[in-house]
C-alpha cells in the first residue's frame, strides 16, 4: 500500500518476471504505445515514486511524457441491509507525494501471497496464454475488509470504514497502431457481506499531471502539478486533462479517463474535477469525508459549472457510474474504465482546447469504446438483429478487428546502408472478425539521421514511409507485387531459425547517426462493416540501427576515428559536455582501444566486443536511445571522459587499437577542438 510523504524516491524498475509477496507496483504496460503502472491494491500510476525508470502513465513510450501522478477505484454505498450507513472505499487521494506504508485514503489491500500475474494473446510473447483477451493482460485481486495493511506489519489504516467488498481487476493493452494509446481496466466487485449493498457507485479517480518530466522533473514539487486544464465529454463519458501552460508545447497530449460500460447495463456517468486540497470552493472542493465522496460520485458538475473550472490549476478527476440499485449477498457488478492518452491534432497554442484538437483522443475514446462493445456494435446492451452473440446469451468483448500479424524483422547495418529482412507469416493471418486471410501489402519505414535529438524522443511520430508493396492481382493499394523485394530464396541468419523471404536495403545513410526502421503488414479492409484497412504496430517490429563499418581484420581497412576534428557543440553532440561522442570505426572484431596525451599519458582504454557491444555504456545511448539499439560491428563510441571522470581538453590524441585475436597493433591521432 501506498501513503504520504515529501520525499520522491528514485527506485529502480524490477523486472518484469520479479515475484514478491504482497503489495506489487513493478508491472506495467510494454507492447503499445502507453505505459500504465498496474497494481495489486487498487491503484494506477505510481506517483512518481519509480520516476524516471518506470512510467507512471507515459506517453509516447519513452518521449518523458506524464500523465497521471496516480489513480485509483473508488466504491461507494449508501446503506447495506445489516445497519450500515454511507461510506466509501477509495483506492487512492489528493496526497502530496507517495511512500512505501500507510495512509489515510489508500484502503484497498492485497493478501500476502497475491501478484500481479500477467498473460498476452501474442504467440511468441513469453507470456501467451490461450484466455489472454489483449496483447498484454495484468490480472489482479485486492479487498476492502481489512482495517489495518498485513503487507505493513497490519498498520492502522487511518478512518476506513469497510464496504465489505472483493475486486477482481483484469487490464488490457493492445498494439495496434489505432489501439496502442489506451488501456482498458476491467473490475469485477463482488460484495462478500451477509447482505445486500445499496445505491452503489463505482468511480474511477486520478490525479491526472500533462507534464514532460525531460524538461519539468516532478521533483520541483507544487509547481509541476499546477498547469493543468480540465474538461469532459458527456457523449463519450470521458473525462480528460491537458498541460495548459507549463511546458511551451513540448507536453501536447490529453490524458483521459473513459466510462466503457458496466453489467448491469448502465449508462449513466458523473464527472467532478476539483482542486488538490481545497477545502473552501463551495464547488470544487476536495471532499475528506465520506458522504462528501459519496456526494461527488453521485452528483456530477453541471455543464456550467465545467466551463468554470479553473484554469490553470493543479486538479483532480473523477468520473463515477451508477447507482447499481441493489448488489445481493455474494453478487458482483462489473464496471469498466479505459485511460486514455493522445496527442494534439495541431500545434495551436498550448492553451487551446477545441474540438480539432481532440481529434486524436476521440479516436482513441472510440476505439476503446468499441473494444468493449464487442458483439453488441452499438453498446446498448440489447442483442439487436444484426449482432450475434456468442457468450451465453451475453455479448463477447475485448476484441478488435486485427491487421495482419507483424512479419519478424532482421536488420543488419553496414557501411553507409542498412539492410531490412523479413519473414512471411502475416500471409498467413486471419482476420477475427472476417475468418477470413485479407493480407494486402507490406510497408517499411524510417527516420531521418537525428530524430533521436528531440526533446519528446516521439520516434514513431519521426518514421517517413520508404516503401509499399502489395498483391498485384486486386483492385486494392498500388498493385506493386513483390518481386522487388522477394529473396530467390529465403535466407537463415544462425542461430535463428527464421526464414527470410524478403530483402530491402536503405542506402546513403550516414555511418555513426542513430536511425529507427520499421516493417508493417497491412489487410484490405472490410467492406461489410465500413473497416478502413487496418496495418500492424510500427513500434512491434521498430529497430533502432547505427550504419557503420563492419569488424575487420584486414590492414586494408585501417581503424580511424570520425569526426576528426571532433568539434564541440555540434548537432552531433547531445547538447551537455557528458553527452558528447566520437567513433573508433574499422576495429577488429575483439579489439583493446587505449588513447594518450600527446606526452603518452594513458587518459583511457576500453575493450571493444563486436558481438556484444550497442553503446549503452556512455551517456549519449543512454539518453537518446533505449538499449536496443544495434552497431555494425566495427565501430565503438567513445564519450571523450577519461578513466579519472574528467573531460578532456582541447588537443591532440593518440590512440593505438591491438588485436587480441592476432597481437597486432594499429596507431593514429585525432583532434579535440572545443
Amino acid at each position: 500500500m501506498l501513503g504520504v510523504s515529501m520525499c520522491l524516491a528514485q527506485e529502480g524498475a524490477p523486472s518484469k518476471l520479479r515475484k514478491q509477496a504482497g503489495d506489487e507496483n513493478s508491472k506495467f504496460t510494454t507492447v503499445g504505445n502507453i505505459g500504465v503502472t498496474v497494481t495489486n491494491y487498487g491503484v494506477i500510476g505510481h506517483g512518481f515514486r519509480l520516476w524516471p525508470q518506470q512510467p507512471s502513465m507515459q506517453y509516447p513510450k519513452g518521449s518523458g511524457v506524464e500523465h497521471m501522478f496516480v489513480g485509483g477505484l473508488w466504491v461507494g454505498v449508501a446503506s447495506d441491509g445489516g445497519g450500515g450507513g454511507m461510506r466509501v472505499t477509495t483506492g487512492a487521494i489528493d496526497v502530496s507525494s507517495l511512500r512505501t506504508g500507510v495512509t489515510e485514503g489508500f484502503e484497498f489491500t492485497t493478501g500476502t501471497d497475491s501478484h500481479v500475474l500477467e498473460r498476452s494473446s501474442l504467440p511468441d510473447n513469453p507470456f501467451y496464454d490461450p484466455n489472454a483477451l489483449s496483447h498484454q493482460d495484468f490480472i489482479a485481486d485486492f479487498t476492502d475488509v481489512n482495517t489495518t495493511n498485513p503487507n505493513q506489519n497490519n498498520e492502522l489504516i487511518p478512518n476506513h470504514v469497510p464496504v465489505g467488498i472483493n475486486v477482481h481487476v483484469e487490464s488490457y493493452a493492445f498494439n495496434f497502431a489505432f489501439a496502442d494509446n489506451f488501456v482498458i481496466f476491467n473490475y469485477t466487485i463482488k460484495n462478500i457481506n451477509p447482505f445486500s449493498l445499496d445505491s452503489v457507485y463505482v468511480g474511477l479517480w486520478a490525479d491526472l499531471v500533462v507534464r514532460n518530466t525531460n524538461v519539468t522533473p516532478p521533483t520541483v514539487g507544487s509547481p509541476f502539478y499546477s498547469h493543468g486544464a480540465m474538461g469532459y465529454v458527456d457523449s463519450l463519458h470521458m473525462a480528460y486533462q491537458y498541460d495548459y501552460d507549463g511546458d511551451g508545447g513540448l507536453a501536447d497530449s490529453y490524458a483521459a479517463m473513459q466510462f466503457l460500460g458496466s453489467t448491469p447495463f448502465k449508462t449513466q456517468t458523473y464527472y467532478n474535477a476539483y482542486q488538490f486540497h481545497n477545502t473552501t470552493d463551495p464547488t470544487y472542493f476536495s471532499p475528506a469525508t465520506d458522504p462528501d465522496r459519496y456526494a461527488k460520485m453521485a452528483t456530477g458538475l453541471s455543464p456550467i459549472q465545467v466551463t468554470l473550472i479553473p484554469k490553470p490549476v493543479n486538479g483532480i478527476t473523477l468520473i463515477s457510474a451508477g447507482s447499481y440499485s441493489h448488489i445481493a449477498a455474494g453478487d458482483s457488478i462489473n464496471v469498466v474504465f479505459a485511460v486514455i492518452a493522445a496527442k494534439k491534432k495541431t500545434p495551436a497554442p498550448t492553451t487551446e482546447d477545441t474540438p480539432e484538437q481532440k481529434v486524436n483522443l476521440y479516436r482513441a475514446a472510440q476505439w476503446a469504446r468499441r473494444t468493449y462493445n464487442g458483439e453488441d456494435r452499438n453498446g446498448n446492451g440489447i442483442q439487436d438483429p444484426d449482432e450475434h452473440w456468442t457468450n451465453n446469451g451475453q455479448p463477447r468483448r475485448y476484441f478488435l478487428p486485427a491487421p495482419p500479424d507483424a512479419p519478424h524483422v532482421k536488420v543488419i547495418p553496414k557501411d553507409k546502408s542498412v539492410d531490412l529482412y523479413w519473414d512471411k507469416v502475416s500471409e498467413a493471418s486471419v482476420d477475427p472478425i472476417s475468418n477470413q486471410k485479407d493480407f494486402e501489402g507490406y510497408r517499411i519505414y524510417g527516420t531521418r539521421a537525428g530524430f533521436d535529438l528531440t526533446v519528446s524522443q516521439n520516434i514513431l511520430a519521426s518514421l517517413i514511409l520508404l516503401g509499399d508493396y502489395d498483391k498485384s492481382d486486386d483492385n486494392i493499394g498500388y498493385n506493386t507485387g513483390f518481386g522487388h523485394v522477394r529473396l530467390p530464396s529465403p535466407v537463415q541468419f544462425a542461430p535463428d531459425t527464421t526464414h527470410y523471404y524478403y530483402k530491402f536495403t536503405v542506402p546513403q545513410l550516414l555511418n555513426g547517426w542513430q536511425y529507427g526502421f520499421a516493417v508493417t503488414a497491412y489487410d484490405s479492409g472490410d467492406a461489410t462493416i465500413n473497416l478502413e484497412s487496418l496495418e500492424s504496430s510500427k513500434l512491434q517490429t521498430l529497430r533502432r540501427v547505427l550504419p557503420g563499418t563492419p569488424s575487420s581484420q584486414s590492414a586494408d581497412n585501417p581503424v580511424g576515428v570520425y569526426p576528426n576534428p571532433y568539434y564541440a557543440r555540434a548537432i552531433w553532440d547531445g547538447g551537455a559536455e557528458r553527452s558528447r561522442k566520437l567513433y573508433f570505426y574499422n576495429l577488429p572484431t575483439h579489439a583493446e582501444v587505449r588513447i594518450y596525451t600527446l606526452v603518452g599519458d594513458l587518459i583511457d582504454q576500453f575493450e571493444h566486443d563486436a558481438a556484444s557491444y550497442n553503446g549503452s555504456d556512455i551517456r549519449w545511448f543512454q539518453t537518446f536511445s533505449d538499449g536496443s539499439q544495434i552497431f555494425a560491428g566495427g565501430e565503438h563510441a567513445w564519450d571523450l571522459i577519461t578513466q579519472k571522470d574528467q573531460a578532456v581538453a582541447t588537443g591532440l590524441y593518440l590512440y593505438t587499437v591491438k588485436n587480441k585475436d592476432t597481437g597486432d597493433i594499429q596507431r593514429g591521432k585525432f583532434l579535440v577542438i572545443k
